[in-house]
């Protein structure tokens, strides 16, 4: 009876410890490992997150939509090249290849605030029927999912002429200052009618930066400029705000864009401007400006001593300036002040007659 209990015993320590190293096995070794069906690393998926939370809790933010023209010479490394070349593609094409690939969700443009949610998640087949997009369904093997291929010739590359993004402002209270990030960015198709007189934009759809951002850094784009190395990737260009682009729109409680609280094109010119100058002035305002205490003259300093004596005659020639220009616009001003100057080098005069004593015989 006790053999066959320690025998009992033995199996079950022996079955413990193959149970155990599967586990090992089955466990990631790094952090880097990466994800099935993805090509993210957790340490950059990890980073996302972190960032993500840096701006939870702040006590100031303002959200801003701008409206980029690829066209405009900063934002051109977000067009060019057209094509696949030597390693570099544009924006779009990152963009939309995410999306064939079910790799990033894309979310449905909405006239007024955007929704991330899964009711306004856009199917990928929806979004290519939608804007005319020929492509080839891929069965995946067992339970994968369904992908879409699109021939490098079908992807509107060149329609596709600017971007809507989306800025939050906010205020860093770790450091004290002011930092911008991009939430959504939405790419806008730009279609001529029939007979290619007038040209409409079709606003794509939203998605979210965060998302697409461990792609971006995979790509370098080649900045404007003289320098043809490519020293920056697409989250750089963003990160640093090499980009430029009009406000449309702010968060307001209306939910109106600038055009239609200002449709007049000074005003709407001018409510740029202030907005912009807001931003610039809120960081400047946050800290107090000390001025610097004037230099106390030493005994036996020549040049401290040649300097006041400077800045006395100057004083003194701007004062006989103004008195100048005074006689000149102002005659009686002259009398008074010549009179006023002679009465000063006179000795007084008195009243009280004066007695004369003559000598009497």
């Amino acid at each position: 009876m006790t053999l066959s209990k320690n025998i009992f015993i033995l199996c079950m320590l022996l079955a413990a410890t193959s149970l155990s190293a599967q586990v090992r096995r089955a466990t990631p070794k790094d952090n880097n490992a990466t994800q099935q069906g993805t090509d993210i690393t957790l340490r950059a998926k990890s980073f996302i997150e972190s960032s993500q939370s840096m701006n939870v809790g702040s006590q100031w933010s303002r959200t801003i939509y701008r409206e980029l023209d690829l066209f405009q010479g900063s934002n051109a490394s977000l067009y060019f090249p057209e094509e696949p070349m030597e390693g570099q593609t544009n924006l779009f094409r990152i963009i939309f290849g995410l999306i064939a690939e079910n790799k990033v969700k894309a979310y449905e443009y909405l006239d007024g605030r955007e929704i991330y949610s899964d009711k306004y998640e856009l199917n990928t087949k929806e979004v290519l029927d939608k804007f005319y997009v020929i492509y080839e369904e891929v069965q995946p093997k067992g339970r994968g999912v369904v992908t879409y291929k699109v021939d490098e010739s079908d992807v509107p590359c060149n329609e596709v002429r600017s971007y809507f993004i989306k800025e939050k402002w906010s205020f860093d209270q770790t450091g004290s200052k002011l930092v911008s990030s991009i939430e959504a960015i939405c790419p806008v198709l730009h279609r001529s009618g029939d007979f290619g007189a007038d040209v409409t934009k079709y606003p794509m759809f939203w998605i979210k930066y965060d998302h697409i951002k461990p792609y971006l850094i995979n790509h370098r784009i080649m900045s404007e400029g003289e320098n043809n190395v490519l020293r920056y990737n697409y989250d750089d260009f963003f990160v640093m705000r090499q980009y430029k682009g009009e406000i449309y729109k702010t968060m307001n409680l209306q939910n109106k864009t600038l055009m239609q609280l200002y449709p007049d094109a000074d005003s709407l010119k001018m409510a740029r401007e202030k907005i912009e100058n807001e931003l610039v002035n809120f960081e400047a305002s946050l800290w107090i400006k000390e001025e610097a205490p004037a230099p106390v003259a030493k005994k036996g300093d020549k040049k401290a001593a040649k300097a006041e004596e400077e800045t006395e005659q100057v004083a003194a020639a701007s004062s006989d300036d103004e008195e100048k220009a005074m006689r000149r616009t102002n005659p009686r001003s002259k009398e008074a002040t010549s009179s006023s100057s002679s009465s000063r080098t006179k000795e007084p005069s008195y009243s009280a007659p004066v007695r004369s004593v003559r000598r009497t015989r």
